[in-house]
């Protein structure tokens, strides 16, 4: 008869799991331009503003001990699907779908009740529904906005991002912030003077 793993155990395991979020690479550059992000770096960078923006939530209903935690797990699905870029419509078509299969088997490493929390806690920021899942996807686009300008818009540059791609993009964080909606407009409009993303048809 196999052994039974105990809760304990299985959550250990599922840490263990886990630290391969460090080899997943994003497209972003850190801010110093040396390497490229990996997922784990920004999320915690991720669950760290949502503590520390606060203040500039419109909606007083934002749950921010929530928040934090969505952060972590938001991109854990990763793992298994890797780093979509935003602006990268072939890859995005399967998108769904991969990040569904990882969430069904990384969650279910854990015992219930983490397995069913951390399952719904990604599906609730996917679904884009609640103030709090607007607040952590608006942070979700500030934080790449910073290693963006940090680094002069190299990958912006590399890739050829043009303006209504960007404002696409990071129209979702007027929902959740004006402050932060008017940071992003103003970063739109420099990044666009200093040539970082095109401005053209």
């Amino acid at each position: 008869m196999p052994e039974t793993r105990s809760d304990l155990d299985r959550t250990l395991d599922f840490v263990l799991e886990t630290e391969k979020l460090k080899n997943v690479l994003r497209r972003n550059r850190t801010a110093d331009t040396t390497r490229r992000e990996n997922t784990a770096e920004h999320s915690f960078s991720l669950a760290l503003m949502t503590l520390l923006f606060r203040d500039h939530a419109d909606d007083p209903t934002v749950d921010f001990e929530r928040a934090m935690r969505m952060a972590l797990v938001h991109d854990l699905v990763e793992i298994d699907a890797g780093d979509t870029y935003a602006y990268d419509a072939a890859a995005n078509v399967d998108k769904e779908a991969r990040e569904d299969a990882a969430a069904r088997r990384l969650f279910g490493m854990l015992p219930e009740p983490l397995a069913r929390e951390a399952d719904e806690l990604w599906r609730e920021f996917e679904a884009h529904e609640t103030a709090t899942a607007k607040y952590v996807n608006a942070l979700d686009r500030v934080h790449p906005m910073l290693l963006h300008v940090a680094s002069e818009g190299v990958v912006w540059k590399e890739n050829g991002i043009r303006r209504e791609q960007v404002e696409a993009r990071f129209a979702c964080v007027r929902e959740s912030s004006a402050a932060l909606g008017d940071h992003v407009d103003a970063t739109i409009e420099q990044a666009v003077a200093a040539g970082w993303i095109r401005d053209d048809d």
